[in-house]
């Protein structure tokens, strides 16, 4: 967090006006994300082709080949995958989706909490992730940790996975000779304003000697 401010104090310097916003739904939209993302993913992807259907962007043929055939090799999927499976399809089996269902009408309510900051402001920044980057647990390591490494990355950016906002991490600085970054989140249709607030912060100096 030091960092990520002296970033911030950086970005005055240049001449942005700076200040502290409180927006307690990003606490919220986290929650959201655990049903959306798990029931989500295992109702498109791990039960279906991997893509799903209606997409308007590009479909990548050969990543959809790949991964609709997990079922031949199950055990390569990583610990991780297998657990979000497990319990997004306990979610839907359980209660048939409706926590899913529930956390999609919280995301109409947690995107308009935003929408009334960005009214104010033209980006919002935070840290990227909450720590400072961790090891890759060692060979053989216990289940647990291998859920706590994957899963301890995500509080900062699944709000914004909730959300949709398109979002941009900044290295900011070092820490044990470890990147720390900063994450600009703009309103819809802002990634212009991303690439000129990270480009004006990138060449204000070196990072690595902020």
């Amino acid at each position: 967090m030091r960092l990520v401010l002296a970033a911030a104090g950086r970005l005055q310097d240049l001449g942005a006006i700076v200040e502290e916003v409180s927006l307690p739904e990003w606490h919220l939209a986290a929650a959201a994300w655990s049903p959306i993302a798990l029931e989500g993913a295992t109702n498109q992807m791990m039960l279906g082709n991997a893509m799903g259907f209606n997409w308007k962007g590009r479909y990548d043929v050969a990543l959809l080949d790949a991964h609709a055939m997990w079922r031949a090799r199950p055990e390569l999927l990583a610990a991780t995958v297998q657990l979000s499976m497990l319990q997004g399809a306990w979610g839907m089996r359980r209660y048939n989706g409706r926590y899913y269902a529930k956390a999609q009408n919280l995301r109409r309510h947690i995107k308009s909490a935003f929408d009334r900051v960005f009214n104010s402001y033209d980006i919002l920044f935070c840290p990227t992730v909450p720590t400072v980057a961790t090891k890759h647990p060692a060979p053989g390591a216990p289940l647990e940790e291998i859920i706590l490494r994957a899963f301890e990355m995500v509080p900062s950016t699944s709000p914004l996975d909730v959300t949709g906002y398109p979002s941009m991490s900044v290295p900011c600085g070092l820490i044990g000779g470890l990147p720390v970054g900063m994450m600009l989140t703009a309103p819809d249709w802002g990634e212009p304003l991303i690439y000129q607030a990270a480009a004006a912060f990138e060449n204000s100096g070196d990072w690595r000697k902020f």
